[in-house]
């Protein structure tokens, strides 16, 4: 009974920047669990060496380019997922991108850019999957945050402003779309290993910042947020929606 609250069998799953980092975890643990995963990202040949790379481990994986920041190529994309593959039960929304300036010196242009992925992104894939989410009466939507949902660093001021607010965002989801049945829940990484976080690890005195900070005394592992993942996009979160789960190590909860 209880493996069965867990087992993803049957269920397609969509997840965005799913070529590398945490998007790859993630959708490499979603197919482990059981689910058709369809990788997406913007570079084809990147999606069809991460569709390759998982098929040979014996997982049911699909690509789809699209960019996350234009209506204009998710509508159709979604559209031609959902008839050739299958509705989309489960959506992780993962697309991001970091750029660093001190907040006097940013460019207009750099804000705009880092706002459009992180939290425009957000609303439009979110919008075009959820309407055949809400038709069918289900569906698992699980928004990537981050630390920066609830806290601030210098010189990440568009991400910080972002990623809080696809934290509300959430909850705007939660709110209008739980009488659908759909549970729309997200999930707050701390420091991980990431290839967006390569210069920052290889940092030595922010890399002791990190291990000092965090209570676990280490940087996470990406495939520490496949549990959560899971969780959250199987039937074991059924009445869990508007939340944001932090997997960071116990960095939020230390003074």
């Amino acid at each position: 009974m209880v493996t069965r609250l867990f087992d993803l069998t049957g269920r397609t799953a969509l997840v965005t920047g799913a070529t590398s980092g945490i998007g790859l975890a993630l959708a490499q643990g979603l197919a482990g669990a059981g689910a058709v995963v369809v990788v997406n990202g913007r570079n084809p040949d990147r999606i069809d060496r991460t569709v390759e790379m998982l098929r040979c481990q014996g997982l049911q994986v699909h690509g789809s380019r699209f960019d996350c920041t234009l209506a204009d190529e998710i509508a159709p994309e979604i559209a031609r997922i959902e008839r050739e593959i299958g509705p989309i039960d489960i959506l992780i929304n993962n697309a991001g991108i970091q750029r660093r300036a001190p907040l006097l010196e940013m460019d207009p242009a750099m804000w705009d850019e880092v706002i459009r992925t992180n939290l425009t992104g957000v609303f439009l894939v979110g919008q075009a999957v959820a309407k055949g989410m809400v038709a069918r009466r289900r569906g698992k939507i699980v928004n990537i945050c981050s630390l920066a949902s609830e806290v601030a660093r210098k010189t990440i001021a568009p991400y910080v402003a972002a990623k809080g607010a696809v934290r509300q965002l959430t909850r705007a989801m939660c709110v209008e779309w739980a009488g659908s049945n759909i549970q729309a829940n997200g999930i707050g990484p701390g420091y991980f290993a990431t290839p967006l976080n390569t210069t920052l690890k290889e940092d030595p005195a922010f890399d002791s910042w990190v291990r000092s900070r965090t209570p676990a005394g280490r940087w996470g592992e990406p495939d520490e947020l496949v549990g959560a993942a899971i969780f959250l996009s199987s039937a074991a979160s059924d009445f869990v929606n508007g939340q944001i789960i932090y997997v960071d190590g116990g960095l939020l909860a230390s003074m």
